[in-house]
């Protein structure tokens, strides 16, 4: 009889044992695969009024993505910018191409869409596929209603692709 319960406990055992090398060995396959890393989501976070959608950015650092104005008053965008840090030094503020006047008037509820390069530690960024940028998106524009020129910062995480 006692006989029986030891073989009775070694298969429990064995099964279990098999079950537990099976599951490792589907979390390590997993964990190859980079399931458990999601890939980063693309966000930017600029002041009321203003959004920006559609980010991307290729591997020579040019950001491309589109503005939504929401404020009380159209604006004339003068230039934008992109910086790994928060000063406009070391960045270069691109103006919008439309000349002649090299300024954009966006009204109420539309949008613009524009590219700028975007820079890291004073030289323009380059990065892998897949590598991020976290940094922030510089804008300066002119409210029409009061004429008075803002400059604003936002954060953006952007993948390279």
């Amino acid at each position: 009889m006692a006989g029986y319960r030891l073989q009775s406990a070694m298969e429990y055992i064995t099964t279990y044992g098999w079950a537990l090398v099976v599951i490792a060995i589907v979390g390590a396959a997993l964990f190859y695969l980079h399931v458990f890393n999601p890939s980063t989501s693309t966000t930017c976070v600029l002041p009321a009024g203003l959004s920006c959608t559609n980010l991307y950015m290729s591997q020579n650092g040019l950001l491309s993505f589109t503005i939504l104005q929401t404020t009380g008053s159209p604006v004339n965008m003068t230039a934008a910018g992109c910086n790994s840090n928060t000063t406009v030094s070391n960045t270069i503020m691109e103006k919008p191409y439309n000349p002649p006047s090299n300024q954009v008037t966006v009204d109420i509820g539309s949008n613009y869409t524009m590219a700028v390069q975007c820079y890291s530690a004073g030289h323009a960024f380059s990065g892998k596929v897949g590598s991020d940028f976290l940094g922030y998106l510089i804008i300066n524009y002119t409210d029409q209603s009061s004429d008075l020129p803002h400059t604003v910062f936002g954060n953006i995480n952007v993948q390279v692709s």
